[in-house]
């Protein structure tokens, strides 16, 4: 409890001092991974015991029983204009120390680029079409040491790497930290994501558009530094033993963001809470079902009323040996506005 008692007032001053950051900063970095984790609605920070756990709780590359362990993830959103991909593999290095590495990218490639559609003689050229990717990325490194009193912590150092074609392009760096415990079935988890915020350094080219901008009235942008605030994650889980070989494993998990208020189901001030609610049923540690909700929040319809609206997600899972394969489906659900996002992971033990 130390930990987490050192952790808070950190999380707090970082969130302060970052008062004017913009709302979705690196939102890349929000969505998640791993078709496991995306069919129970996000809410596995407790409950997780695989390479994904890189993201959702570094502390969690302990629970690994196998000495390496790789997973792989791909998804497809909006109709597959963008895809979404994450790779990760931890090690064991002995009973109280694990590592990890992972990579994650979301990109919307071959995009047209007609600024120079029109010649020098006002002619349309088609030959002047070229195309360029917009495209998000991230490094992380993960280390994990566990105490003498049963807790877990772990860290990760993150590298992002963020580029428009040729027009902007940044660099940032940032930091998570978790903590997580057992008490024999019972589970609790805690993430604090960017917890000391993660700083963007954007530079613009400006070159390739500012004939364009002066023509159209726009603004040239400037160089710039971007700040995303830290976000705190915490869950617990606990195991039944069902007959025939069923187990079943809830979690609840509380996701606060510090960026200020959102559509949210509740908001305190500059903070906003974020419920997430997942359930998984296993058979023989073989067969796995999964589901969750998550995104509650308040909208208004046209009619002015105010509504609850939540996000259903379902998954299935097999394990064979040391092979496993994941698929989810988010954003089910009559309430859903946008297309399915058919997800796909694999992990392999060693």
């Amino acid at each position: 409890m130390k930990f987490l008692s050192r952790l808070l007032p950190l999380f707090l001053i970082a969130a302060t001092a970052s008062a004017q950051a913009p709302k979705y900063s690196n939102d890349f970095l929000s969505i998640g991974v791993g078709a496991r984790a995306m069919g129970l609605g996000s809410g596995t920070v407790a409950g997780l015991a695989d390479a994904t756990a890189t993201y959702w709780n570094p502390a969690a590359i302990l629970q690994e029983q196998h000495r390496w362990q790789g997973s792989l993830m791909h998804a497809a959103y909006f109709g597959g204009i963008a895809n979404y991909d994450f790779g990760a593999v931890t090690h064991q290095l002995d009973a109280r120390n694990a590592v990890g590495i992972s990579f994650i990218r979301l990109g919307i490639d071959n995009i047209q680029n007609t600024l120079n559609l029109y010649d020098a003689n006002g002619n349309i050229n088609y030959n002047n079409i070229s195309t360029f990717s917009a495209a998000d990325y991230a490094f992380g490194f993960s280390y994990a040491h566990k105490l003498e009193n049963g807790w877990q912590l772990g860290a990760n150092a993150k590298v992002i790497r963020r580029i428009i074609g040729p027009f902007a392009d940044a660099w940032g760096f940032g930091f998570d930290v978790g903590a997580t415990r057992n008490w024999n079935r019972l589970q609790f988890g805690v993430m604090a994501r960017d917890v000391t915020s993660t700083f963007n350094a954007w530079s613009f080219n400006t070159a390739e558009f500012a004939d364009i901008f002066s023509q159209t009235g726009n603004e040239l942008p400037e160089n710039s530094l971007e700040i995303t605030l830290p976000r705190i994650m915490s869950g617990v889980a606990y195991l039944f033993d069902l007959p025939y070989k069923l187990q079943l494993r809830p979690e609840f998990s509380l996701e606060i963001l510090t960026d200020g208020p959102r559509n949210s189901l509740a908001n305190l001030g500059r903070f906003a809470l974020d419920p997430r609610l997942s359930l998984e049923i296993n058979y023989a540690r073989i067969a796995y079902f999964r589901t969750g909700i998550n995104n509650i929040q308040r909208t208004i319809d046209f009619g002015g009323v105010e509504k609850v609206s939540v996000q259903p997600n379902i998954g299935l899972g097999l394990q064979f040996k040391r092979f496993g394969i994941d698929y989810a489906i988010t954003n089910v659900g009559e309430r859903s506005r946008t297309f399915f996002s058919n997800i796909l992971s694999v992990n392999v033990n060693i």
